[in-house]
């Protein structure tokens, strides 16, 4: 699953802009064919004088956490159709990297914020989603998820 949170100014981001970029986040891991449902987006309103960088208060600031765990950015991983072994783990890095940086500009860069984006990769044996454990990614049971974008028992 991917998780995104994003911690904001109180006043940088409307209901509206959250849900463009939510889609936007989304599409990201269309790409890699991941069930929709497993994309999750916590926004974070940080009121004044709540983030400090470098000890001072840093009111411009937006920081972007995502903990990667339905796939490991790495050569084994299928991307835009691919196969996997297309491309090197550090390429596939750098393209979700340059993808989230184009994703995120109108909403952050393009409005003057200063920001940070992280990505953290879980082990899939760290995770379940309502009790189940996802099915292996590409497999049929994958894709039946991704075709009914809800977890579906299939052991």
């Amino acid at each position: 699953m991917p998780f995104w949170e994003i911690y904001t100014p109180e006043d940088a981001l409307t209901d509206e802009d959250k849900e463009a970029l939510t889609e936007r986040i989304t599409s990201i891991y269309e790409l890699v064919n991941l069930p929709k449902f497993y994309v999750v987006v916590v926004f974070h309103k940080m009121p004044r004088n709540s983030i400090y960088v470098g000890g001072e208060a840093a009111n411009n600031f937006i920081r972007i956490r995502v903990d990667h765990i339905a796939r490991a950015m790495n050569e084994h991983m299928v991307v835009n159709g691919m196969p996997a072994g297309s491309f090197t783990t550090e390429q596939i890095r750098a393209y979700f990297h340059n993808l989230a940086e184009e994703m995120l500009a109108p909403f952050v860069k393009e409005r003057g914020y200063d920001w940070e984006i992280h990505v953290d990769e879980t082990p899939e044996d760290l995770w379940r989603v309502q009790g189940l454990v996802p099915p292996p990614g590409e497999s049929d049971f994958e894709r039946l998820w991704r075709k009914e974008n809800r977890p579906v028992p299939y052991y």
